[in-house]
């Protein structure tokens, strides 16, 4: 890690990735905290998923994508799908934590825009290059 590095500042930064409405703004943001070869790996899929898995005898798949244009994309669909509609934002779920050196947990909610209630949430656990930029976040869904 940088000496400069304040996990705060940096979990806020990757949280706010998920609401920016500025496509060229939520591009830049996944750049500049992504690595080029990242990978995001959703570890528990959708319910609808994880029966089609069932269904032809497969356990659920973990889903991921690699680099960024597929990181720009589900972030982009994640904003299109729960904060471009004006029901809901993602916030950070208490202090993200430094769990080993490079690796941070960035507790999430996804917060009820009418009401300030939390409907969703999880744990991204994120690691990173020596540039501080994400190279692996495993995301587990779930909670608040």
């Amino acid at each position: 890690m940088s000496n400069t590095f304040d996990v705060k500042q940096w979990a806020d930064r990757y949280v706010a990735q998920w609401n920016e409405p500025d496509p060229a703004t939520r591009g830049a943001l996944v750049r500049d905290l992504w690595a080029s070869d990242a990978v995001h790996v959703l570890i528990d899929p959708p319910e609808a998923i994880r029966d089609a898995a069932a269904a032809i005898a497969f356990p659920a798949p973990p889903l991921e994508v690699r680099g960024h244009d597929a990181l720009e994309a589900r972030v982009r669909r994640a904003y299109e799908m729960f904060v471009a509609p004006g029901e809901h934002v993602f916030e950070a779920a208490g202090e993200a934590v430094l769990l080993l050196p490079r690796v941070v947990g960035v507790r999430w909610s996804m917060v009820s825009t009418r009401t300030g209630e939390a409907v969703g949430g999880g744990l991204d656990v994120l690691a990173l290059d020596e540039d501080d930029r994400i190279r692996t976040d495993h995301q587990f869904i779930g909670g608040s």
